[in-house]
């Protein structure tokens, strides 16, 4: 099950017939055709599988997950695939990253958002753990879901992570969240993670080593 899960989820994926200047990858979600640009220089500029695996659950549990008219954000966005599904998908969207690639990032979702979307998406910085409260104040800003796709990896800054994933979380807020799962340092995280926030598997993908979890705050999960 889980392969034939994995097989359809990539059949989402097409590439170019003709190789041109920029490169680009195609992918099918939500009803629509997205064109993603991405730069191999950089990890934050490749589509990885944890953004199919969370866009594929995201089309497939639009009932249970209804997106319309929610305040949505995206940490790591990287390409923006999983920000501009989610707009597709009736959501009001923040799509967020460093600032190195805000400019990508901002070029995907304009192109593959303008008037197809009730509510237009934006692209804003976030550093994690910096300026939080200063960009995203406590008392103004709520969002009904926190989505993230493969922002656990081999970096230093896990700390300041669960501290966004901490100050952006409300009680009422869901997260949406897949990882893949690498080395111990990095699956040490998910312990930390579940010292602020209940953790729910929704779905697993042992042939891609990824898993899609749901949280919210400690106390706060639902029957």
């Amino acid at each position: 099950e889980d392969e034939q899960i994995v097989a359809e989820i990539m059949r989402r994926r097409f590439i170019p017939a003709l190789i041109t200047h920029k490169a680009w990858e195609g992918f099918h979600f939500a009803g629509h055709e997205i064109r993603i640009t991405e730069a191999t220089d950089c990890y934050g500029a490749v589509v990885w599988p944890s953004a199919l695996i969370l866009c594929y659950f995201l089309e497939t549990n639009s009932k249970q997950y209804n997106l319309v008219d929610k305040n949505v954000i995206e940490i790591g966005a990287g390409t923006g695939l999983v920000s501009i599904v989610a707009s597709l998908l009736g959501a009001l969207v923040t799509a967020t990253d460093l600032p190195e690639l805000l400019g990508n990032l901002q070029h995907n979702v304009f192109q593959n958002t303008k008037l197809k979307c009730k509510h237009q998406p934006c692209v804003k910085e976030l550093s994690w753990g910096i300026d939080l409260e200063e960009n995203f104040p406590r008392s103004s800003c709520h969002f009904d879901y926190i989505m993230a796709a493969d922002v656990v990896y081999h970096h230093p800054f896990l700390d300041e992570l669960l501290l966004t994933f901490d100050h952006l979380c409300k009680n009422d807020t869901v997260i949406l969240w897949a990882m893949k799962f690498r080395l111990d340092k990095e699956n040490r995280f998910v312990d930390k993670f579940q010292t602020l926030f209940d953790l729910e598997v929704v779905s697993n993908f042992p042939s891609l080593n990824i898993t899609l979890y749901k949280a919210v705050r400690k106390g706060r999960m639902k029957a």
